[in-house]
């Protein structure tokens, strides 16, 4: 089979698409025939060796945690999932003809594959820090870096439950976090006091790890009240850095009913071909997406 690949830490000319032997289903997993890959920031800080104190891979290595396709191994003690069954999860080196899914659910209706594979890193994400930084119904949250793939699931999730979402996007994304139920503004010079405008902020979340821990800790008055994503050095200032996942299953659970009940959708704004693997890394580092990238299978 195809597959992304790299041998040594890098940039994103390190990926490769090589010929590897096809994985297997082992117990509790399944295996899926690829049709679609997120691509998450996760995985170019992988390929950079970023996490390589904390998390050590083995090299060679493959790329890519999550996924949508269709079931055609299933491991043993699995059960409540059948042989062509069409579902989105999460499992690794998802860049590839076929993938082992350690978490999975089915895909709800008329969902399309590519759609999909933009779902469960984001939204356990989202659900994750929305319950880390303590925000409740009739609070306001502010969301910096908003209109990516977990800003879009964050500001749809909180308006799901009551919570009022600030968002910070540039110009051009400003109508597109409107259209998910946020007050938006730009950043940039003169970002805080425009935020203050739009009205009190108890929380705030650093989705885009670009330099402003310390406004959003002014913002909120309590550093234990800011959580980053994306910004390593945020502990220095006294905000959590949330990077362990927690529960996948139930993120795609509640994904799941969400999307069914039309109250989350994440657009794709760009795909990509196995073969495109690196411009789609180049692309998610430059960021100012709007919803999510993917790899087409």
């Amino acid at each position: 089979m195809k597959r992304v690949s790299f041998a040594e830490f890098g940039g994103p000319g390190v990926l490769e698409l090589v010929d590897a032997e096809e994985p297997h289903a082992g117990a509790g997993q399944v295996r899926v025939a690829v049709r679609a890959a997120g691509v998450n920031p996760v995985d170019w800080r992988i390929r950079e060796g970023q996490f390589q104190r904390v998390h050590p891979i083995e090299l060679p290595a493959g790329v890519g945690q999550d996924a949508s396709g269709v079931v055609d191994e299933v491991g043993e003690g699995v059960d409540g999932v059948e042989v062509g069954d069409r579902v989105f999860g999460a499992g690794s080196s998802t860049y590839a003809e076929f993938a082992v899914l350690s978490a999975w659910a089915r895909m709800p209706e008329g969902l399309t594959f590519e759609e999909a594979a933009g779902y469960p890193s984001v939204v356990e994400t989202a659900l994750r820090i929305i319950g880390e930084v303590g925000v409740a119904s009739g609070q306001t949250l502010l969301a910096s870096g908003a209109s990516g793939g977990v800003g879009s699931a964050v500001l749809q999730i909180a308006r799901d439950r009551g919570i009022t979402v600030i968002g910070t996007a540039g110009a051009a994304n400003q109508d597109y976090l409107r259209s998910l139920g946020a007050l938006a503004t730009t950043y940039g010079e003169g970002w805080v006091e425009r935020v203050r405008r739009l009205g009190r902020v108890d929380a705030a979340l650093d989705l885009a790890g670009s330099g402003v821990i310390g406004e959003l800790v002014e913002l909120t008055g309590d550093p234990g009240r800011v959580v980053s994503i994306a910004d390593l050095g945020a502990p220095e200032l006294r905000v959590r850095f949330s990077g362990v996942a927690g529960s996948m299953p139930g993120a795609l659970a509640q994904a799941a009913d969400l999307i069914s009940r039309g109250r989350l959708h994440i657009p794709v704004e760009r795909s990509y071909t196995l073969a495109e693997a690196a411009a789609a890394h180049v692309d998610s580092q430059a960021g100012h997406a709007r919803g999510r990238r993917v790899v087409i299978v």
